[in-house]
């Protein structure tokens, strides 16, 4: 059962579960997805998190009973669906070596190989639960168990822009330079946030994601594309089931 909470005279929080997971985080983009389709009067923006959507409207055009009663209309009607296909963007990613420092360390404390670590990191397709800590941080959820392990007990006072992480269940990318706690097992060349761009973040909450391992001359080359703005990464169409 949906909970609503009111923040304030012109937010509305609406929390569709109480745990992570992915069958929740994607009713919340569903729901999301959905009141942006629809352009309710009075509604300035959506906000999705792991577990709750927060709605941002204008209460001298519509009331926040209002934008509860249309959230319960498309629950009600089911116009909250989930896509059949899902597009997924590829992340080429340089592992281990200087670029992913703390590669080997997982593979000791996992029991696997490194390239095992980096099989298993590569298999999956991620969803964006969320974007935050960092302008453009995305939260990637959906790591191989076997992967999990808790995050550094004395986190890094700096982590390279582009740095690819794991922690427990999760995994993801630093936008930016800036302290960080997460095992770092690798690097992309793609630019997570431009502000120059718009929108200034590459990934949005609710895509998807696949990490792919890219050589040494590789990264070097996409690297020198980004650069000079000329690199678009791939995206796949796959099916929901499978992604």
């Amino acid at each position: 059962m949906w909970q609503y909470y009111y923040a304030g005279e012109s937010h509305l929080v609406v929390e569709l579960g109480s745990t992570i997971d992915l069958s929740i985080n994607s009713d919340v983009h569903a729901l999301a997805g959905a009141l942006v389709a629809l352009q309710p009067r009075g509604l300035r923006e959506v906000v999705p998190s792991y577990r709750s959507l927060m709605i941002f409207y204008d209460p001298l055009v519509i009331t926040a009973p209002e934008l509860r009663a249309i959230c319960q209309g498309l629950m009600k009607f089911k116009a909250i669906c989930r896509p059949h296909q899902r597009e997924v963007l590829e992340i080429p990613v340089r592992y281990g070596g200087e670029l992913g420092p703390d590669l080997e360390q997982v593979a000791e404390e996992t029991s696997l190989t490194t390239e095992e670590v980096v099989a298993m990191h590569v298999r999956r397709a991620y969803a964006v639960y969320m974007i935050g800590f960092l302008p453009g941080f995305p939260y990637l959820g959906g790591l191989d168990p076997r992967l999990s392990l808790p995050r550094l007990k004395v986190p890094r006072t700096k982590v390279p822009t582009g740095s690819v992480a794991i922690a427990e269940l999760q995994t993801g990318v630093y936008p930016l330079s800036s302290p960080g706690g997460w095992r770092i097992i690798g690097r992309t060349p793609l630019r997570f946030f431009n502000i120059a761009e718009s929108p200034p973040s590459l990934l949005r909450p609710g895509q998807w994601v696949r990490f792919r391992s890219v050589s040494g001359d590789e990264y070097a080359e996409i690297a020198d594309l980004v650069k000079a703005n000329r690199f678009r990464p791939r995206v796949v169409l796959m099916d929901a089931e499978h992604a």
